[in-house]
């Protein structure tokens, strides 16, 4: 049975514990039904934390923080992306100045993208992680400056999009999901689901 099927045969209602546009069509496109419910919080961690350790941390912090909200038949879904890159975190830039500055730093290196994902209910929660190595070719200056002309990159992690025109000129490889990079692992996603109306 598909795993929509199986959600509303359980009458389990999904939550998407995010404002990001580029989640809500990718679940919309896997053909799940779900309502959006955000609760803005501080995205700050331990600094003791690492790569990937940050992205579960913070799906976590945002599904702790909606958790009182939900219903016994509520299924919400968090999740954070973190770009990682010589040893630290490229976080959502604060200005073009910044932005301009990040993409710099990726311009011709591999970086690695960890995104989480974490599924709450009243009475369980469960979270995982993706990741997928991306590489750039060397970015021109002029490029840099026409993607930033072309698009708000301010809620972005690492100050782009994968499915942005710096992505279809500027990535040579990905090794791993494309969709990790989007900001939703979505075939972890599925069989989450199915593990979830299974157990």
């Amino acid at each position: 049975m598909l795993i929509h099927q199986q959600l509303a045969l359980n009458s389990i209602e999904l939550i998407l514990g995010s404002a990001s546009p580029r989640r809500s069509a990718l679940l919309s496109d896997m053909g799940l039904s779900f309502t959006q419910r955000v609760s803005r919080v501080e995205e700050s961690y331990p600094s003791s934390l690492q790569a990937g350790e940050i992205a579960l941390y913070l799906a976590r912090l945002k599904a702790n923080a909606l958790r009182s909200t939900l219903t016994p038949s509520e299924l919400l879904i968090t999740s954070d992306t973190v770009v990682w890159c010589t040893n630290r975190s490229i976080e959502k830039p604060s200005s073009r100045a910044e932005a301009a500055s990040m993409l710099e730093q990726l311009s011709g290196c591999t970086h690695t993208v960890y995104t989480s994902l974490c599924l709450t209910s009243t009475a369980r929660q469960e979270a995982q992680l993706a990741e997928t190595q991306v590489t750039f070719s060397t970015l021109s200056p002029q490029e840099i400056d026409y993607y930033l002309d072309r698009e708000d990159v301010l809620d972005k992690a690492g100050a782009y999009g994968i499915q942005d025109w710096i992505g279809l000129i500027g990535i040579t490889e990905i090794k791993g999901s494309y969709f990790t990079v989007m900001g939703l692992p979505t075939h972890l996603l599925y069989q989450a689901l199915n593990d979830w109306m299974n157990s």
